[in-house]
């Protein structure tokens, strides 16, 4: 049985991207994209902490996009529902919070030591540091507003995990 978070990470990142998109331009496509994936591997990390629970996701599947696609009103394409059904909304939720918040994505960053995935996240600079041209890369992936609806379905059991006070959050 696998231990590899990757698919989930894939089409968490890929759904972050159809619902978010980057403006127009190869570089901001790319430098959306390695904020995503950033975001949805500590998300993905944190939600999945241990090589056992790695494994009951790739037995008992994640819950794909359909209610995530319905909060946002995206109509997915039929060709698109191989991969979709590979997102797990509760990491899409808690990738936004961390995109939406860098401080929060920082302190994040931090309890990943304490899981078995640590060295494989690297480096998330774009992530918890995201320079000028990251954030006008992301505007939409980044924009509190926009992604609350999607944030908060799971805001809290992020919260709790990281032991952060709610007051704290934006």
């Amino acid at each position: 049985m696998s231990e590899d978070l990757t698919p989930v990470i894939a089409a968490s990142t890929r759904w972050l991207l159809a619902a978010y998109p980057a403006p127009a331009g190869a570089l901001s496509r790319a430098l959306a994209e390695a904020q995503a994936r950033q975001a949805a591997t500590l998300a993905a990390c944190l939600r999945y902490p241990t090589s056992m629970d790695v494994q009951l996701l790739h037995l008992l599947a994640p819950s794909g996009s359909q209610r995530l696609d319905w909060l946002t009103g995206c109509d997915p394409h039929p060709d698109d529902s191989a991969w979709r059904t590979w997102v797990d909304e509760t990491v899409v939720s808690w990738a936004a919070c961390l995109l939406a918040d860098p401080a929060l994505a920082a302190r994040a960053q931090q309890a990943l030591t304490a899981t078995g995935h640590h060295a494989e996240a690297g480096r998330l600079q774009r992530l918890t540091d995201p320079s000028g041209r990251d954030t006008e890369a992301a505007a939409l992936l980044r924009h509190p507003d926009l992604l609350e609806g999607v944030a908060e379905l799971h805001r809290p059991q992020l919260v709790e995990l990281l032991s952060v006070d709610s007051a704290e959050l934006p």
